[in-house]
């Protein structure tokens, strides 16, 4: 683990620090891959989930007390997105039989490439596996397809998340057994 940095789990008081970092990833690490369009439209397909810090399975970063990077995973259904997501679902999964969901990582464009995300992916899969889950799924976009490669993910399938605007935003679905 990267000393530089602390982690804990994300507060409701955090969300503001949190979704100005997801903009500024958004933003900037995704317009390599997107059209303007896609970018901007990507604020909406993706985003913070607030059950996610409510289930105490939303993780920050920080550099002192900057949050630099956020990420969490999910014992609930839903693959990815937002509270304003299209298409959430809250289920609870069975440990037994469904993977648990890797799901909102991000990191400051300042911070890129200093080891948060495999930080955040750490965290994560201790945990799941903690709670009895025995794979991992995740929804990559496009800029986040070689991290969770080298960290032992494999390409399930390509597929688009719709949003209201009806913008395509391009999509990975991943997958990794513990």
């Amino acid at each position: 683990m990267n000393e530089k940095f602390t982690s804990r789990l994300a507060t409701l008081a955090d969300i503001p620090q949190v979704r100005s970092l997801m903009d500024a990833a958004i933003f900037t690490l995704q317009k390599e891959f997107l059209t303007p369009d896609q970018v901007t439209a990507s604020v909406e397909a993706m985003g913070l989930d607030t059950t996610l810090i409510e289930d105490s399975t939303y993780f920050v970063i920080l550099d002192q007390k900057t949050i630099v990077g956020c990420g969490g995973w999910s014992r609930r259904a839903t693959l990815f997105g937002g509270n304003q997501t299209i298409g959430r679902d809250d289920a609870l999964l069975n440990p037994a039989q469904d993977p648990a969901r890797i799901r909102a990582m991000y990191t400051h464009p300042d911070w890129k490439r200093q080891g948060i995300g495999r930080m955040i992916l750490g965290l994560c899969e201790a945990a799941a596996q903690a709670e009895g889950f025995h794979r991992l799924e995740l929804a990559a976009t496009l800029s986040g397809v070689p991290l969770y490669r080298a960290a032992g993910y494999h390409d399930v399938e390509k597929f688009t998340a719709q949003t209201s605007q009806n913008i395509d935003v391009p999509l990975v679905r991943m997958a990794k057994n513990l």
